[in-house]
């Protein structure tokens, strides 16, 4: 095997004997041979002592790491990963839910694949790639993937990685029947999932059990979902016995969505409007009009040098959506940006609560489910903050 090696400065092995799967530039005193974006490297302590391999990367994250245990990468490698990811969801029960056929199935360094995402909609199986190395790998990942999964009836495979990777890439099928809409269900609620247009692999599908939630919380209640997207916040709300829900969304396509989701399980049901609009601009609009608020926006912060700016988006809608609650409201408030900590995200949310002039309780605290598991040595992984409050 004669790999590029990457070669630690003196006490930079530290991180990696903690197990952490990110090496950052600023630790590699030198490099041997000429690796190219997404090849195989092998790292290496200052006296030449093999500690780790992964994919290198022209970025302050130099390399992505796959194994601390072996230099041996191989198919059996991944066929091994990929078979505990799947086992991992099947102990847990996700391959046999009788009302949802849509999970997450690789969690990139949660299920010890940095760089991949594999999302399951109801047989047809979603890649993206958030490096290289792992988008070389798809043809083999992608015949690793139908063989573990043939007994739970995969049909399609799709690559939808030209939003997360530096380098042009198209999305589209690479496996099997192409339907570019499926229809999945949650918790018994149908949906239309476009895997062409759709966000992230085309559901946000981290939010399921805070989605339950709000069905359990909803009867009788006016809700406003901003942000609302193709509306599975408000179908929660919906069948749980809400009095009437609005979802707001900037983009029109998604709100077009939203309404044949509603139409698919209401229909003929007037509980709901779709509002194609700027959240901030729309919460100006109404004042005591709604009981239960929804706020899950975009990242604002994409990184840590724009965390200040996004920590100020975050406390400006959720100042306004606590001016304007019903006394005694719930407000279900999210941030997705890794960037954010918990920490941050609650100092913003305290900040908010003061300069509104607010007494609010926080109900519960609000993670991402099960199917997103957070590696014991990542903890960045656990990038989705919620906080469920009610507004007095």
């Amino acid at each position: 095997m004669n790999r590029p090696q990457l070669i630690l400065a003196p006490g930079k092995e530290r991180s990696l004997l903690r197990r952490h799967p990110w090496l950052f530039s600023g630790a590699v005193r030198r490099i041997v041979g000429t690796p190219q974006e997404g090849d195989l490297v092998d790292i290496c302590d200052a006296q030449g002592q093999w500690l780790a391999a992964g994919h290198y990367q022209q970025e302050s994250i130099i390399c992505k790491i796959l194994s601390f245990g072996t230099p041996q990468i191989d198919e059996d490698f991944f066929r091994m990963r990929i078979r505990s990811a799947v086992d991992y969801r099947r102990r847990l029960g996700f391959f046999e839910m009788p009302d949802t056929d849509v999970f997450r199935l690789v969690h990139a360094e949660g299920d010890g694949m940095p760089g991949l995402v594999a999302d399951w909609y109801n047989g047809v199986l979603v890649l993206q790639a958030h490096s290289e190395g792992m988008h070389r790998l798809f043809p083999l990942l992608s015949r690793l993937f139908v063989e573990i999964l043939s007994e739970y009836h995969i049909v399609s495979v799709f690559d939808k990685s030209s939003a997360t990777l530096k380098v042009e890439a198209a999305d589209g099928f690479i496996w099997g029947e192409e339907q570019p809409e499926q229809e999945i269900c949650e918790h018994g609620n149908r949906m239309l999932i476009n895997f062409f247009e759709g966000q992230k692999t085309g559901f946000f599908i981290d939010q399921r059990e805070n989605r339950h939630l709000v069905h359990t919380l909803a009867r009788d209640r006016r809700v406003l979902n901003c942000f609302g997207y193709t509306g599975g916040f408000s179908l929660g709300a919906l069948s749980g016995g809400a009095q009437y829900v609005e979802t707001v969304d900037i983009s029109k396509k998604a709100i077009e969505l939203c309404n044949r989701n509603v139409e698919l399980n209401f229909s003929a049901d007037n509980r709901h409007r779709g509002v194609v609009a700027d959240v901030l601009n729309y919460l100006n609009t109404i004042d005591n009009t709604f009981d239960f608020i929804i706020l899950d926006p975009p990242a604002f912060a994409k990184n840590h040098r724009s965390l200040q700016q996004g920590l100020k988006g975050y406390r400006s809608i959720n100042q306004r959506a606590m001016e304007k609650i019903r006394p005694g409201g719930l407000l279900m408030t999210f941030s997705c940006s890794q960037a954010v900590s918990k920490d941050d995200f609650q100092t913003m949310v305290f900040t908010a609560a003061a300069n509104a002039h607010k007494q609010v309780r926080i109900v519960r605290q609000l993670p991402h489910a099960l199917d997103h598991p957070v590696s014991i040595y990542h903890p960045e992984g656990e990038y989705l903050k919620g906080l469920l409050l009610e507004v007095e």
